[in-house]
């Protein structure tokens, strides 16, 4: 019998990766024949918190269909986000902490969603509920997925769950969150070595908003500058991607992890829809969100009440 493949969105982030580890390991506990995949390469934050607790990347796959027959998906449930033949194969679970939308199943499943900061937050519930325990390395890599989502517990999606469940954790992971959890937030900033469609791929999602594709990527950064010395370059990637992939808008999240703001460019229509979800005026395509730093929250939200 095919092993069960748990993988998060594409593009995958931290918490995408560390929650199908994490999700694999506990259904690995519990009896099942499970991997942890991933829909694509992880990022340098994601890569320094996989060598710092001796944790091998999953693998790669561009369908599941070809491999298996079952599936289980952490960290998002919007099928845009998901494996390419997603359609195709059965989801047996959900884990998620995100809206639910573009979303049906011909069988029953089994579904978690809750309104906490990261999906890692939700699998621990899971760990204790089942009388189980992560290990000290998949205990690290929930951490850093939590760290990584709440932005080290700044991000206004952070709840008193997530701050309880990544104490516990880096109990069990025994490091210290606050120099851990700068150290890999700043492995993550290192932007110079890429180009612009690398950015713009980085961390990004496809949002269906009225009758608009709405493709929404988020960059974190020490310096928001250093990244808009590159908006021509930025641009011209957009207005690539927005051409090829048949994007309406596409709107780029520029966030200074240290002063917890952020910095918009958006290229595409409707533009007043920009201007309307964040009272704003985009001047040279740009605009200044002082105080936001969460797609999920702060900015896919009023972007979706600005379309309707």
């Amino acid at each position: 019998m095919a092993k069960i493949l748990v993988f998060g969105h594409q593009n995958p982030d931290t918490d995408a990766i560390g929650a199908a580890i994490a999700f694999s390991e506990l259904q690995k506990q519990k009896g099942q024949d499970t991997e942890a995949v991933a829909l694509g390469k992880v990022g340098e934050e994601t890569q320094f918190a996989l060598d710092y607790f001796n944790l091998q990347a999953p693998r790669v796959i561009a369908k599941a269909g070809d491999q298996t027959n079952d599936v289980m998906l952490v960290d998002h449930n919007e099928f845009q986000q998901s494996v390419a033949d997603i359609e195709d194969i059965k989801i047996l679970s959900v884990i998620d902490h995100h809206r639910i939308s573009n979303f049906q199943t011909a069988d029953p499943l089994y579904y978690r969603a809750e309104p906490v900061g990261c999906t890692s937050t939700i699998i621990l519930k899971l760990y204790k509920e089942a009388g189980l325990a992560p290990t000290k390395a998949v205990a690290g890599i929930m951490l850093s997925a939590i760290i990584s989502d709440t932005l080290l517990f700044k991000s206004p999606t952070c709840t008193q769950e997530d701050i309880d469940a990544a104490k516990e954790l880096a109990n069990i992971a025994e490091v210290d969150t606050d120099t851990y959890g700068l150290e890999m937030l700043k492995a993550g900033t290192n932007l110079t070595n890429k180009s612009a469609e690398e950015l713009m791929d980085m961390d990004a999602k496809s949002f269906p908003m009225s009758d608009k594709n709405v493709r929404i990527a988020q960059v974190n950064t020490v310096d928001l500058e250093e990244v808009f010395k590159r908006q021509t370059e930025l641009e011209q990637a957009m207005e690539k991607a927005n051409k090829e992939n048949n994007y309406d808008l596409f709107v780029l999240l520029v966030t200074n992890i240290l002063d917890s703001d952020s910095e918009l460019l958006v290229v595409g229509d409707p533009i007043e829809k920009i201007e309307k979800a964040f009272n704003v005026t985009l001047n040279n395509h740009r605009a200044f969100l002082k105080g936001v730093v969460s797609r999920k929250k702060q900015v896919v939200p009023p972007l979706t009440e600005s379309f309707q």
